[in-house]
């Protein structure tokens, strides 16, 4: 059998017999049987099921393969195309396009889920799948909605399943440094972050084409709406440009905001924001009038969230986001021709005795002036994840081999649910400008809202001074779904 074929029945069967000889009076029978929903024989390997094999899902489950400890037994994909070269590397592997035919009919078959879909389909597809005792690796962000990425949270404690989120970048040495700099008192109390990207790159600000296209004959167009209102379908909204309209994306903040955002979640402990307001860019149907498309992400935008002090600092926190190339101010310090952040993106700690800053993925972290890099002599106290990006993935897989609680994780739900939340607040105060009331004015201008501060009542999850957001808290599901703990 090739090396990345998967015939999980003759894998058992080779691990068991193995073990029957080499371990007298002691007998390992297969998951399914002795340890119920979830649970996987030692030294066996993690038998994965890919849902949603195309584009970034076709790096993850590659990763997953790399790491030596699993092996990759189902794939799912709506759309063929897509799927093509997982198929081909993974010949043995059962292919489905329904992931819900696909959980029913094979979980006795596999041990974890990887979900690498749309934003808009994350929750139902991760949640099904803890419910049946699996370890799940979900992409980046954890979920379209406040609400999904609370019952997310809650679902990984009360399943005692092995989650990771997949923002990689969690596991570099990067954001460990910038955590031991911290620690070590070299910038003083940090009160102040900026966080910001070019993103994005794809379509945003602009209304609904009105032609509707021919529905390309791989893709199961029906799945791939999921949880989404029911649409025509439009050109190049698959693979890639669905992220800027919120039916389905959450703009540039779901896109990048768990990997610049993060680093101050764990330098700083960070939680759950108070408050959140911002500003968004403008675009123009004609010279003469603004655009009003509420059902897409705008531009740009800029974000104000403010989080209360933590166990790490001596006061609260005002977090700043930009994007559509919006970016903070320049540090005096920073010499005029050197990169800030890394050029397009970056975070900026601003403390009583210094700054520092990185960029995306907590890369690359630099002390502020950036000669003060190299005269830091503090010692490694976090311990590193090998292999860089890699290791997320070989983290998961071993912990999810280990089973729940038994290996330290950079990204479970405890720590993804609440970082994936803060953003998604973000997107709250962005949609705000959405939901008021377009004003003509005699010169023909249309203003889509104005800036508000939304209060957030953690408990309740609810915005409490303006209930007309709160419908993107929890968003309604097309019939047939449901988000049910």
């Amino acid at each position: 059998m090739n090396d990345q074929e998967f015939d999980g029945t003759n894998s058992r069967r080779n691990f068991l017999k193995n073990s029957a000889i080499t371990a007298a009076g002691f007998t390992i029978l297969p998951r399914y049987v002795m340890g119920g929903k979830g649970f996987i024989a030692p030294s066996d390997k993690l038998v994965v099921a890919g849902i949603g094999v195309g584009g970034k899902g076709e790096s993850d489950i590659a990763n997953f393969y790399k790491s030596g400890k699993a092996e990759i037994g189902f794939l799912c994909d709506v759309d063929d195309r897509r799927a093509a070269n997982s198929i081909k590397k993974f010949p043995k592997a059962k292919y489905y396009h329904d992931w819900r035919e696909m959980l029913d009919k094979e979980s006795k078959n596999f041990d974890a889920v990887s979900v690498s879909t749309p934003d808009h389909n994350h929750a139902v597809q991760t949640l099904a799948a803890m419910q049946l005792g699996k370890h799940v690796y979900v992409q980046k962000p954890l979920t379209h909605d406040i609400y999904e990425a609370r019952i997310l949270t809650q679902a990984a404690n009360k399943y005692k399943v092995v989650t990771q989120m997949g923002n990689q970048g969690a596991s570099g040495d990067g954001v460990r440094k910038l955590m031991e700099w911290y620690d070590a008192g070299l910038i003083g109390d940090v009160h102040t972050v900026y966080c910001w990207t070019d993103r994005p790159v794809w379509p945003q600000g602009i209304q609904w084409p009105t032609v509707n296209a021919d529905i390309p004959k791989e893709l199961k167009w029906d799945l791939w709406l999921g949880t989404a209102p029911y649409k025509d379908y439009i050109e190049k909204l698959v693979p890639f440009n669905w992220r800027g309209w919120w039916d389905y994306g959450t703009g540039a903040l779901g896109d990048m905001g768990c990997h610049l955002i993060e680093p101050a979640f764990r330098v700083l402990g960070l939680q759950y924001a108070t408050d959140v307001q911002a500003s968004v860019g403008t675009v123009y149907v004609d010279e003469f009038k603004r655009g009003y498309f509420p059902e897409s992400c705008p531009p740009s935008s800029h974000v104000t969230l403010n989080f209360p002090k933590t166990s790490k600092t001596q006061g609260p926190i005002k977090l700043h986001w930009m994007d559509g190339g919006i970016q903070p101010e320049r540090p005096e310090e920073l010499e005029a021709n050197e990169v800030f952040g890394d050029g397009g993106n970056g975070a900026l700690f601003i403390g009583t005795k210094g700054k520092m800053m990185c960029g995306t993925y907590g890369a690359n972290p630099k002390l502020i002036p950036t000669s003060r890099t190299e005269q830091a002599n503090v010692k490694p106290t976090i311990a590193r994840v090998p292999n860089g990006d890699a290791g997320h993935y070989a983290q998961w897989v071993e912990a999810s081999i280990a089973g729940h609680g038994k290996k330290e994780l950079s990204s479970p739900f405890e720590i993804a649910g609440p970082l994936t939340e803060a953003l998604l607040m973000a997107n709250l105060a962005i949609r705000a400008h959405d939901i008021r009331k377009p004003r003509e004015t005699g010169n023909g201008y249309v203003y889509p809202g104005r800036n508000i501060k939304l209060l957030w009542d953690n408990n309740q999850m609810k915005v409490t001074n303006f209930e007309a957001v709160n419908q993107f808290v929890k968003r309604q599901y097309r019939e047939g779904y449901h988000l049910n703990l």
